[in-house]
């Protein structure tokens, strides 16, 4: 009885912290900020809700052998697992939304640095694309989620999928009834050890230009903040980190606005002769998967459409997020771009003058180094998932022992993942080059290509004519943006390992 009491008071105290967090959440999406890409990342948080359900799923054996007993009390409503069809009440997670929109918040700012450099090599076309990528991401994102529902033997419109890989299960079944998950894994695990990568590039990069008088390189700062980040490896869940996803959100917040607003004490020396319609054919694709790579967060959509309080709304939510993002993206990077024309850098603050480029890069890498946990527990809980976990089916060993404790040989794998985005931020410190080939890669394929693809496949006998023939045009326009992104961002990365094989 004891136990069944610190639980409930616990969920109250749950409760009454999510309600706060969902005001912030709530005001945050209304001013635009997408629910998961980093820029950025509502499914990483996804990862600890997981952690959360599987304590819980022990508490309810607890619970149940304890119920079991005669005259013993039944479990609170809020020890039970939510069910998908309402015959059960919601956890004390059930407004995970809010954690989700706050680490969605995070995960989006940072790569927000590099659109100008899009706006470098694109002009006026970079603009356009940045509009309409918010629209066909939007649009995407919307049959997406169609594709979760079907309609029963009554008629009714139901929920029978709860995420990406559910769909993609759907559509290759039955001759492959597991291929499309293993797909979208991959293209998840790829995309979030990417971000990490891109974490560790931009710390290094944005200390280098802070400090350009110390004797310390760029990939000696690189291994500085990975020596920091060391411990992630030891992380069991995203409690810790995740309480300070919001002032993250709030600092970043604060330095958009001071770069916004040196561009504007700047606005007479503004070079619009400098935005011009001709594009660098060479370097334009990779414009295209920067700002790609900006908007995604189809990975993260079914899980926060299941845990909205009322998923009627998504439409709507998803309509203003988008248009506001695609706003205030659109207006940074022309106002940024117009203030330092060519001279624009690769991670846009690098142009600051250095009486304040030193305090706003250093607020920039904590927010790195704190966003660096929530990729990388995500990618850790999709391999561990899907590779040491599956059951029969897991190709390797279980990675934790009957007690729940982390083996030795997990630890060390979860280590070498560390390591390993180092070597890639030492090797390819490009951060444009690096956001080109991931948008290009996963960003394009899970944001243009599949979506289409699903909804065609599963939804094609109740499609009009305008879904189909967006469909088709939004997966032939992604493929060719997909590849000609892909070909020349590794044509880049190529010549940036002999350029270093040289040195």
């Amino acid at each position: 009885m004891a136990t069944l009491l610190r639980s409930k008071l616990s969920n109250v105290a749950t409760s009454v912290s999510n309600k706060s967090q969902a005001k912030v959440s709530g005001m945050f999406a209304r001013m635009g900020f997408q629910a998961a890409t980093d820029e950025e990342a509502v499914g990483f948080a996804h990862c600890d809700d997981l952690d959360m359900e599987h304590r819980q799923g022990l508490q309810m054996d607890i619970l149940k052998s304890e119920g079991s007993e005669e005259g013993a009390e039944p479990p609170l409503e809020g020890d039970i697992h939510y069910q998908r069809d309402g015959t059960g009440p919601p956890p004390p997670s059930a407004s995970k939304e809010a954690q989700h929109g706050v680490h969605f918040v995070s995960f989006q700012g940072m790569f927000v640095l590099g659109l100008p450099y899009a706006i470098l090599h694109g002009g006026y076309l970079g603009l356009f694309l940045i509009i309409f990528a918010a629209v066909v991401c939007c649009y995407t994102g919307k049959i997406l989620i169609a594709c979760l529902y079907e309609e029963n033997e009554d008629g009714e419109i139901v929920r029978v999928r709860d995420s990406y890989v559910d769909i993609a299960n759907a559509c290759c079944a039955p001759r492959f009834p597991t291929l499309g998950g293993r797909v979208v894994n991959v293209a998840q695990i790829i995309e979030l050890v990417m971000t990490c990568i891109l974490y560790v590039v931009v710390s290094g990069n944005l200390m280098y230009n802070s400090f350009p008088n110390l004797p310390v390189s760029q990939k000696s700062w690189s291994i500085i903040a990975t020596a920091v980040l060391l411990p992630c490896a030891f992380l069991k869940n995203l409690k810790a980190v995740s309480k300070f996803s919001l002032l993250c959100t709030l600092a970043h917040f604060v330095i958009n606005i001071l770069v916004i607003a040196y561009c504007l004490s700047r606005a007479r020396d503004w070079a619009w002769d400098k935005v011009k319609f001709y594009i660098d054919v060479k370097k334009f694709p990779i414009s295209i998967g920067i700002i790609v790579f900006s908007y995604t967060s189809q990975i993260f959509l079914p899980s926060l459409e299941g845990n909205m309080q009322n998923p009627k709304e998504f439409h709507c939510m998803m309509n203003w997020t988008h248009i506001a993002a695609c706003i205030l993206k659109g207006l940074f990077a022309l106002v940024a771009y117009l203030t330092w024309a060519d001279e624009t850098k690769e991670v846009i603050t690098d142009n600051l003058p250095s009486t304040i480029r030193a305090v706003v890069n250093i607020f920039l890498v904590a927010k790195a180094l704190l966003s660096y946990p929530l990729p990388f527990f995500a990618a850790v809980e999709v391999l561990e998932r899907s590779l040491f976990q599956d059951g029969n089916r897991a190709f390797f060993p279980n990675c934790y022992g009957g007690d729940g404790r982390l083996k030795s040989w997990g630890l060390t794998l979860r280590c070498a993942l560390v390591v390993f985005t180092l070597l890639m931020a030492i090797y390819v410190p490009h951060f444009a080059l690096l956001m080109g080939l991931t948008g290009s890669l996963t960003g394009a394929g899970l944001c243009f290509l599949l979506p289409s693809l699903f909804h065609l496949k599963l939804l094609w006998r109740k499609l009009l004519w305008h879904h189909v023939f967006f469909d088709v045009a939004i997966f032939v326009i992604g493929g060719i943006c997909s590849v000609s992104g892909f070909i020349h961002s590794l044509e880049g990365l190529i010549e940036a390992f002999r350029t270093n094989a040289e040195d």
